[in-house]
């Protein structure tokens, strides 16, 4: 379970975009260019150096093909043994797991 009261939203964000970004294989400047966002924006996103906009979010959101609420979901954050990459008919949200 996350502790939610050693780390920000800012932080926990950081660490889904991460997370689903790397599952799928991209770079930053990947999700960057399908996002239509800087890809020092989302590098400056990835190390919690930034608090996101909402519409900025929405256009990472879109890029991943899921609603900005499931990218805010920060539940699955923890127990990770292992990221790979999402395979198909896995849940397009959440990386799968080893």
């Amino acid at each position: 379970m996350t502790d939610w009261n050693s780390q920000t939203c800012r932080d926990l964000l950081a660490r889904r975009l991460r997370l689903l970004r790397t599952a799928r294989g991209w770079s930053q400047e990947v999700l960057a260019e399908l996002s239509g966002v800087h890809r020092n924006y989302v590098g400056h996103l990835e190390r919690a150096e930034i608090n996101a906009g909402l519409d900025n979010l929405e256009k990472i959101a879109q890029a991943f093909d899921m609603p900005v609420h499931a990218l805010l979901d920060f539940h699955d954050l923890s127990g990770f043994a292992g990221l790979l990459k999402i395979e198909d008919g896995a849940s397009p949200y959440l990386p799968a797991f080893a």
